[in-house]
């Protein structure tokens, strides 16, 4: 009883400090892993609709970094660093978004792909701030809500050419 209460008590805590998106895919499980994981999938569908990607570097594994530059429609550039901290392939990869603890700017990211079936697949991503205002100078000023729902748009475009 006490350690639920705990889960729960951080799950309150955690609330104020997350976005949680979620989406069901019209493809199996393992073709969603390989269309997040893969660089060659990746430059298709990653970010808002009108950005590109150039990727510099990526090594998914528990510990690999990618390195990636976002490019703007406006011709902005953005470069990104993220850190797989968890790998579980095809169900769960767990990364933080940021060059390192100290930026205030980190985040850490969940993506669990679970089987509907046999050719549907359940993604739940959740973003996890260091703080309230931290998540919600994403959403205001990034247009964080909609721009992960614009991505998962391009991811869904991507899987149904696949």
């Amino acid at each position: 009883m006490a350690e639920n209460m705990a889960t729960n008590n951080t799950a309150a805590n955690e609330a104020d400090r997350e976005i949680v998106i979620t989406r069901v895919f019209d493809a199996p499980r393992e073709l969603v892993f390989k269309a997040w994981t893969e660089p060659q999938h990746l430059v298709h569908w990653w970010g808002p609709k009108g950005f590109t990607n150039t990727v510099k570097q990526i090594d998914v594994r528990p510990g690999g970094v990618w390195r990636y530059v976002m490019h703007g429609p406006d011709g902005t550039d953005y470069e990104n660093t993220i850190v797989y901290n968890e790998v579980v392939q095809p169900e769960r990869l767990v990364y933080s978004h940021g060059e390192s603890e100290n930026d205030p700017d980190q985040f850490q990211v969940t993506v669990t792909l679970a089987e509907q079936g046999t050719k549907k697949t359940h993604l739940t991503m959740r973003m996890l701030f260091k703080s309230a205002a931290a998540r919600d100078m994403v959403v205001k000023e990034y247009g964080a809500i909609e721009g992960a729902n614009s991505t998962l748009d391009r991811l869904e475009e991507l899987l149904s050419a696949l």
